[in-house]
């Protein structure tokens, strides 16, 4: 887990540092729709690499945004779901996805 002493004074820059890259907000969008195996999730992500996803898993994961569930059977099942925390972010994603609307609507005024 991530320690709060560890986080920048500025809470932009907090956000940015958590959630700042294309891949963490697109596997937010994933998995605000629910629980999703690691095929699932770099099926939906068009052009990640599974290094990168799993980077940024382990790291969503580390700073309590992601859970990872893992169940013992052969092969190996793993499941990621959002934490409470992770689940927040849904309205930063909603006002995202209204901000994008809206840019490709003035982009044909």
């Amino acid at each position: 887990m991530i320690d709060l002493k560890d986080l920048p004074d500025c809470p932009v820059e907090t956000s940015l540092l958590l959630m700042g890259d294309r891949w963490k907000l697109l596997i937010v969008r994933e998995l605000l729709l629910g629980t999703k195996r690691f095929g699932e999730l770099k099926k939906s992500l068009n052009g990640i690499s599974q290094k990168v996803l799993t980077q940024h898993l382990r790291a969503m994961e580390e700073s309590g945004l992601v859970n990872r569930k893992v169940y013992a059977e052969v092969p190996p099942r793993v499941e990621y779901s959002l934490t409470e925390t992770g689940y927040s972010l849904k309205s930063v994603h909603d006002v995202l996805w209204e901000w994008g609307l809206h840019y490709k609507t003035t982009l044909n005024d």
